[in-house]
């Protein structure tokens, strides 16, 4: 591993090393107590603050909301499949508040071109269409195109109907152990899938990497593109360690983002990739996860969806606030970061960007309806818009159970499930032992009834895939963003009676 610059601070009750390898731990001032409220998140932050200034993203927050809007609706129409209607009640709340959708005065609906129009009472218009494989992208104000060109990636795989899971969509048929109480796996999923109320559209669970169980919606199959918000963040963290795995990068180094690079004295520079995937890069963005949240500007962390702007850049051009591997801030300019690159080792390989992640991560195991949007530049954005079935969440979940591993193939480095499922030093130092590597959240203070070695790709709206290496198990549940609340209830039940379902692993 190489060595990275060191950040010497002028503090006099606190220091911070970051030098080293990735094993090194932020050293706090041995009085200060950091418990992980907001009150201490803010002071041992404050300790850390660098002088650079905070700029809000530009535009009318209405104006970026609607074209939030738009997209949402194109999506849930034009690749889930949902009711028009039914996805302006409940889905991808987000990014579009529902109550400020109540804005529009005029919605329009195309079909035929696979489009989505929203207008408001200041006669702006918001708009987002489907683009092959790029999804549904709004454009820019005054704007009815995309800045690249669109295309199709299909799948290079055998049929699912005669193939074999997981590759395929032939699921076993042989009986299970007696060691598996089947009786407590049909009440989980009873319960995990949940009332009504919870509006659950998929949920499946596999054992060993077999499918135990799985439920679906009314109109949605084991096929059907489900909205997964930030789940993505995972994916992305996935297709960094396929390039990490190709020589590419190594985790340690420092990021070569090309805008970091330009002047030598940058302290950008200093970031390494492994801690912006550990969402501690510290460069600095007004987040709602932020315990100073500042409620009073159109947050960058939705611009980064709504902006209809050159996602990358403007990640790439914002402030450092802390010194990396510092302090822990759930923010979207860290995926996007990785996201930029994931697109710049792509073209570094010579590899079709765009068709990247289905040939060289999809393809190789068995996902053959995922895609990630992008923004109005091409530019895949890994912060929270793919959409992929429950099944293909599930095996992307069972990889990393495997270590990376699929049917004899390395497709991750070796222990690249260990960095992704250990606390983040930034986030431990911060009393919050929640965050992990690779976008990944970790039950550190054993949460939901799960073991603390359980790790989760997590979602806005209750999306979620869940890991429990103790009982090889791997539980999805994805539903419309509405019915997060009974959702989530309904799934920790289930994780109580899945764990009483299965033994434990032999250690």
């Amino acid at each position: 591993m190489k060595p990275t610059p060191c950040w010497i601070l002028a503090f006099v009750l606190v220091g911070v090393g970051s030098c080293g390898s990735e094993d090194e731990a932020v050293v706090d001032e041995p009085t200060f107590v950091a418990d992980g409220s907001d009150e201490s998140l803010v002071a041992r932050a404050a300790l850390f603050e660098l002088d650079t200034e905070y700029e809000p993203p530009p535009g009318e927050p209405l104006h970026h909301q609607t074209a939030g809007f738009a997209k949402i609706l194109c999506s849930a129409v034009f690749i889930t499949g949902l009711d028009a209607a039914d996805a302006a009640e409940n889905v991808g709340g987000f990014i579009s508040p529902f109550d400020e959708r109540s804005h529009v005065v005029d919605t329009v609906v195309d079909y035929e071109r696979r489009s989505v129009s929203l207008t408001l009472p200041d006669g702006v218009t918001r708009s987002a269409k489907r683009y092959g494989s790029q999804g549904c992208v709004p454009h820019p104000i005054g704007e009815d195109s995309v800045h690249f060109t669109p295309s199709t990636v299909e799948p290079e795989l055998p049929p699912a109907a005669t193939t074999p899971w997981p590759m395929g969509d032939v699921v076993s048929t042989e009986p299970w152990p007696d060691d598996v109480d089947m009786d407590a796996v049909a009440r989980a999923l009873e319960v995990g899938f949940g009332p009504p109320e919870a509006r659950t559209l998929g949920f499946v669970v596999t054992y060993r990497g077999r499918i135990l169980g799985e439920r679906y919606g009314e109109g949605i199959d084991i096929h059907t593109p489900l909205e997964s918000w930030s789940m993505t963040k995972s994916l992305t963290g996935t297709l960094m360690g396929v390039l990490i795995e190709r020589g590419v990068y190594d985790l340690w180094d420092p990021a070569p983002i090309p805008e970091w690079h330009e002047d030598p004295d940058d302290p950008r520079r200093a970031i390494r990739i492994g801690d912006i995937m550990r969402m501690s890069s510290g460069i600095r963005i007004n987040a709602p996860a932020d315990p100073d949240y500042d409620d009073t500007t159109y947050a960058d962390h939705y611009y980064l969806y709504t902006g209809t702007v050159d996602s990358y850049h403007y990640a790439a051009t914002r402030p450092q606030q802390w010194p990396p591997n510092t302090v822990g801030r759930y923010r979207n300019t860290d995926p996007v970061l990785a996201s930029y690159l994931v697109r710049l080792g792509a073209e570094e390989l010579g590899e079709t960007y765009h068709a990247f992640p289905q040939r060289h991560l999809f393809d190789r195991i068995g996902i053959r309806d995922g895609l990630i949007e992008t923004d109005p530049y091409g530019n895949l954005l890994g912060q929270g818009l793919a959409f992929m079935s429950a099944r293909d969440w599930a095996r992307l979940g069972n990889l990393y159970l495997q270590d990376g591993m699929w049917q004899g193939e390395r497709i991750l480095p070796e222990g690249y499930a260990t960095y992704a499922s250990t606390v983040a030093p930034a986030w431990e130092a911060d009393g919050r032992r929640r965050y992990g590597g690779a976008f990944f959240w970790v039950n550190g203070d054993g949460r939901f009834g799960l073991p603390t070695t359980a790790y989760r790709m997590l979602g806005a709206g209750g999306q979620s895939t869940t890991i429990i290496p103790t009982h090889d198990l791997v539980v999805v549940r994805i539903g419309k963003y509405t019915g997060s609340g009974p959702g989530g209830d309904a799934l920790e039940e289930a994780f109580a009676l899945l764990l009483e379902a299965v033994p434990e692993r032999a250690r």
